[in-house]
């Protein structure tokens, strides 16, 4: 069976970007979220996909758009939420990948949230200011099943990798 995870880091104020980056530099974060969908496939937003600047190795990156003339020769691009999944589990399959990962931006998030099973939550413990927030979940439909503290040595910032299961759809 084929998992759909979210998975993203907000702050204390849910904010996930500013100016289409995130606000705030953790490496850790980078390297959790890198282990986590290498050699999966990765559901993203246009503006999220052109905010990273590349596809990201190692993943079948899909990007959602409603351009119909956008194209990029790296990625698989499609124009809506289903034709996503669709995508992505016929590459999961064919390549003996267990997970889905729905990466951002916001609206996407939204999208995905009531087909997700897992969410992977990076809660950055600070407010931020920026212009995409994360739509906080229900969180009677979900059950934490871990969380890790830590500290960013370089710029005082805390956070807690935190995994949820959805319990009811």
């Amino acid at each position: 069976m084929i998992s759909i995870s979210i998975i993203v880091a907000h702050a204390s104020n849910y904010v996930i970007g500013k100016d289409g980056k995130l606000p705030w530099h953790i490496p850790a974060d980078l390297k959790y979220f890198k282990e986590l969908t290498y050699g999966s496939p990765i559901i993203m937003g246009r503006k999220t996909f052109e905010s990273i600047g590349r596809p990201l190795p190692g993943r079948h990156n899909i990007i959602i758009t409603r351009n119909s003339e956008y194209n990029n020769a790296d990625c698989a691009v499609v124009f809506d939420f289903q034709a996503a999944l669709k995508e992505a589990s016929n590459f999961a399959e064919k390549n003996g990948s267990s997970d889905i990962y729905i990466i951002g931006g916001a609206e996407v998030y939204k999208q995905a949230i009531n087909f997700a099973d897992k969410a992977y939550i990076t809660e950055v413990h600070a407010d931020f200011d920026g212009d995409a927030v994360f739509d906080m979940l229900d969180i009677s439909n979900w059950k934490e099943i871990s969380r890790d503290y830590h500290a960013n040595e370089t710029t005082d910032l805390s956070y807690s990798f935190v995994v949820l299961t959805r319990i009811s759809k």
